[in-house]
């Protein structure tokens, strides 16, 4: 298992700085506030950076995890204020 694998390209991350290899992504992870490391998206990230450490899967595919996950962070998915879900209209 190698941690040090780098990226293709830096992947950008929201502090400001840029992941180059799997550990600086795990280094990141680590650091986040535990609410936000356990939402799905993140835990994704998690499980492909380890994926890709033990190279079962590409190293692409953390890449897009990661950056699906910052771009869930900065734009989250729009819910309905009641909460509710809509009916559909029947056709008549």
């Amino acid at each position: 298992m190698s941690w040090d694998r780098p990226f293709d390209q830096p992947v950008p991350l929201p502090s400001g700085g840029a992941a180059r290899t799997l550990r600086d992504a795990a280094n990141y992870i680590k650091e986040m506030p535990r609410s936000q490391r356990d939402k799905p998206e993140w835990r994704l990230v998690i499980q492909m950076l380890i994926d890709a450490a033990e190279d079962t899967v590409p190293m692409l595919f953390a890449k897009w995890a990661i950056l699906y996950a910052v771009e869930r962070l900065f734009n989250p998915v729009v819910k309905d204020p009641c909460g509710r879900r809509r009916k559909l209209m029947r056709y008549r």
